[in-house]
């Protein structure tokens, strides 16, 4: 057995070796719906917890099957920028970096059969000791070589304190298209040794990892504060409030929903006909960021009772050239690939986009993408408008002279317009 598990984990450091430019969070079976992590117990927390608090990282996701699978997971220590870190597993997980995923359950009643699955950590199979980014690979007990999806998630030593303004009065525009942070470092309580050259300082809007920012030198110090000021690295796009819909029943029609239908084997939630609002009024609408939330309205557990329907979602504009048009969202991963790539319907005139996703209510928005570029951009569509209620997310990192990896020194939520 103890071969049989070695064997295993010289697999899996060959299979994180040969993908490790791909530590984003991301699905690689199409079997595999709903993955989504957060803190346990507060579905819209981002995946962060404190090193050695009482708090765990809560990872969730289904298989389309009727069979169980076998599954197992591992984690990979990352840098802040996401690339592994050159540690051992010893140094930051404690005992064998490998465990079943034995937390799971069968659909009831549901036209789509599925398996739910759960991760909690740390657990009694695996405590992490060390702070930085982790990347959980879960893939079948023996062919760790080959993942069927990864998630990013995050650990924190809070030992500097984060200050922050956020403003749209910003070196671009000013109460326009958008907003610009300016963050204090201060290290009383925390020995830095070079605050010009020994921080990392991330800034993610959303959650979304296609235009987050890392800056490393502050435009100023002053004793132990590090002042990271007029930073065009630190200006974002304001964007829009996401968009809403909710298919929680089939007995009514809930919000965003046109209608729906049966074809079997599966129902049809046909969503509202949306339009482009770039060049309509701002209007606040309170959001979750992006985010999602499984629930099916009679359900004594969602995650089980709640069915998987085909939702059809229609953007009607005319055709753009030079680049493409996703549906964005934590379930999509906030990823741009062929899964969630609109097609244009020169019939309809319109956008269109189908994907199989599981009850409940959903913010999404449509990113568009030039030719030749891997950063989205929401002002062809959704509009930038400086009003708009943003989640950042900001992350301090320090590594001290010998180390091996970037430490999670601090960690700080601020939303726009608040």
């Amino acid at each position: 057995m103890r071969h049989t598990i070695i064997a295993s984990i010289l697999l899996l450091a060959a299979a994180f070796s040969a993908n490790a430019l791909d530590t984003k969070t991301r699905v690689f079976d199409s079997g595999f719906k709903s993955l989504r992590a957060c803190v346990e117990g507060g579905y819209y927390a981002p995946p962060v917890i404190e090193l050695g608090g009482n708090d765990r990282i809560r990872i969730e996701f289904d298989e389309l099957s009727s069979d169980l699978r076998y599954l197992r997971y591992s984690v990979l220590h990352c840098n802040a920028d996401w690339t592994p870190s050159q540690l051992v597993d010893s140094d930051y997980v404690n005992g064998f970096n490998e465990a079943e995923v034995t937390d799971y359950s069968f659909s009831s009643a549901t036209f789509a059969p599925y398996v739910h699955y759960g991760i909690s950590l740390p657990n009694e199979n695996m405590q992490l000791l060390l702070s930085g980014n982790y990347l959980l690979r879960v893939y079948e007990e023996y062919e760790p070589e080959k993942p069927l999806l990864q998630v990013r998630f995050s650990i924190v030593e809070n030992q500097v304190d984060i200050a922050t303004e956020l403003t749209s009065r910003t070196d671009i525009d000013y109460n326009q298209q958008h907003q610009q942070l300016n963050i204090t470092v201060d290290t009383k309580d925390y020995y830095v040794q070079n605050l010009y050259n020994d921080l990392k300082v991330v800034v993610t809007q959303n959650s979304r990892t296609d235009n987050e920012v890392l800056v490393t030198n502050p435009m100023r110090v002053s004793s132990n504060k590090a002042f990271f000021e007029h930073n065009r690295q630190l200006i974002f796009p304001a964007g829009n409030e996401f968009r809403r819909f909710e298919m929680t029943t089939t007995n009514y029609i809930g919000m965003g929903i046109d209608h729906y239908e049966y074809h079997a084997p599966y129902h049809h939630a046909v969503l509202q006909l949306d339009e482009p609002r770039a060049f309509a009024s701002y209007s606040y609408d309170r959001t979750q960021y992006g985010r999602f939330t499984i629930r099916e309205s009679n359900a004594f557990d969602s995650n089980t009772e709640a069915d998987y329907m085909v939702t059809h979602f229609t953007l009607e504009m005319p055709e753009l050239t030079n680049g493409d048009i996703y549906v964005d969202g934590e379930f999509t991963q906030h990823n741009f690939n062929a899964n969630n790539q609109m097609h244009y319907n020169p019939e309809t005139r319109s956008y269109e986009l189908d994907l199989q996703l599981k009850q409940g209510a959903y913010n999404y928005q449509y990113l568009w993408i030039p030719d030749g570029s891997e950063k989205a951009q929401t002002g062809k569509i959704e509009g930038d408008f400086y009003q708009t209620v943003n989640e950042y997310q900001i992350k301090v990192y320090n590594r001290r002279m010998g180390e091996r990896y970037d430490r999670l020194v601090g960690y700080s939520i601020i939303y726009s317009g608040e």
